[in-house]
């Protein structure tokens, strides 16, 4: 792989003001995804000074922009965003009390982006004519949306894979019958029995022809975590580039926030609490738990007698800014019990800033991938609910291969209600016993790894301006 110095690579960017090398980012409808794009957006336009155009739906533009935790990238000259008209999507509630976790109330808004394929042309078209060079950086769920690209000479393109090597690699390997490997795979590994609904796997398959058109591929983790898996994706793709260039929520000074804005309520209590002491409860942007699960998860944090923070609130709507939002109910009496001990938040939580902070001792999380990512870097050991998709291999990851967290529920017993004694033992475990104080120190020796990662000269930067004096080439 071609690593040039991060100084080449700035001095091929600003060659003319005519631009160079234009980048194009699509994201997909998604927060996950949404989010992840816009942090590489950014980073390529801060750092390396190449104009970037992050282009979707008008509606989740403004998702993605309102959720971002560091506003003020968004005045750099270089980066520009384009509203894509939104195509009309139901945007139904969330099942309450799903039988399975997936969200497939988001699916009517994931079908709609198909139809980005139109403008996107039109962007091309407009870019192309200005630009000596095109990059188009796509979800892959996006190859479908960009595949005009084929038509401009001047354009290329590369996925972008926001989820983990290691479940990107064996949900692979188990939906292509499990073909012979090298070495076994791991003992205990999830199987994808009940990730995936049909609906998804069936907008996958759309995208699989349109994926030939690509150069590369480029991840959102880093050799640090995950390295021996980076190596077999770089294997299978055997004509392709592979760059991971993660975590991507640390790029520029993530993290930390601007202290010219108001501090979150919970950060002011987070403020009060002990070092370590406080676990961090949150489920992300698309599960919905049943009742019975809020109960008992209720109960458990209760019977644990630590502190903690949990963000209680509803999935994604497929448009989170259309109409009411239904409110689950917490037991009877629960909040003024565990007043002293615990704070609920109702709204959008600063998860980055409440991981990197120091009263925070454990993460309680259904182990979407940018939340595995989030409390590594912190170094945050994590206590694992996986409940859809690639979450099932990412807890696995994170238990059974780096042992930086223990679990709650493992995807086998995902059937079985996790009772309220289930969850007070393993949150004493994590937060309060001598098993949870050794993982916590492993948490923090790859938080610390990882952080180094995306420093100047740390594997991940070295990807990235590899990738960048690749893109920007003669």
């Amino acid at each position: 792989m071609d690593t040039h110095s991060k100084d080449s690579s700035h001095a091929h960017s600003s060659i003319s003001k005519q631009a160079e090398v234009v980048v194009i980012t699509v994201p997909f409808p998604c927060h996950s995804h949404l989010n992840q794009l816009l942090h590489l957006s950014c980073l390529i336009s801060s750092s390396y000074n190449i104009p970037v155009h992050y282009a979707t739906a008008s509606t989740h533009l403004r998702q993605a922009k309102l959720r971002f935790n560091d506003t003020t990238h968004f005045q750099n000259s270089q980066l520009h965003f384009h509203e894509f008209p939104t195509p009309d999507f139901l945007s139904p509630s969330p099942t309450p009390n799903p039988s399975n976790k997936f969200p497939t109330h988001l699916q009517p808004s994931f079908e709609s982006s198909i139809r980005l394929r139109q403008p996107m042309a039109a962007l091309l078209q407009n870019i192309s004519a200005t630009a000596r060079k095109v990059i188009v950086i796509h979800d892959f769920m996006m190859a479908y949306v960009v595949q005009d690209i084929a038509n401009f000479p001047n354009a290329k393109s590369y996925t972008f894979t926001p989820t983990c090597s290691f479940s990107s690699f064996f949900d692979g390997w188990q939906m292509m019958g499990k073909p012979l490997l090298e070495k076994p795979p791991p003992k205990g590994l999830p199987s994808i029995e009940g990730c995936y609904p049909t609906e998804l796997l069936n907008l996958v398959a759309r995208q699989i022809d349109f994926l030939k058109f690509t150069t590369g591929h480029i991840y959102n983790s880093c050799k640090s975590i995950e390295g021996t898996y980076i190596d077999l994706i770089a294997k299978d793709e055997f004509n392709k580039l592979v760059w991971s260039i993660g975590p991507l929520n640390l790029g520029g000074d993530y993290g930390r926030s601007n202290s010219n804005t108001p501090k979150n309520k919970c950060l002011e209590w987070l403020d009060k609490q002990a070092p370590k002491s406080v676990l961090y409860v949150s489920f992300g942007t698309t599960v919905t738990m049943t009742g019975e699960e809020i109960k008992e998860l209720a109960m458990g944090l209760e019977q644990s007698k630590q502190k903690f923070l949990w963000v209680f609130r509803d999935a994604d709507k497929g448009d989170i800014f259309t109409g009411e939002v239904t409110k689950e109910k917490l037991p009877e009496g629960f909040e003024e019990r565990v007043k002293e001990v615990g704070r609920l938040v109702r709204d959008w939580a600063p998860q980055v800033e409440i991981l990197g902070h120091p009263s925070t001792g454990g993460f309680m999380s259904h182990c979407g991938w940018n939340s595995c990512l989030e409390s590594i870097t912190m170094g945050v050991p994590i206590a694992t609910w996986p409940m859809h998709s690639d979450q099932p291999k990412n807890a696995f990851l994170v238990t059974d291969i780096l042992k930086v967290g223990l679990p709650v529920n493992t995807w086998e017993q995902r059937e079985e209600t996790v009772t309220s004694s289930t969850i007070a033992k393993v949150v004493q475990n994590l937060i309060a016993s001598k098993e949870g104080e050794e993982i916590r120190k492993r948490a923090e020796e790859l938080g610390a790894s990882t952080r180094q990662a995306v420093e100047e000269g740390g594997v991940s930067r070295m990807e990235l301006d590899s990738f960048i004096a690749h893109i920007t080439r003669y």
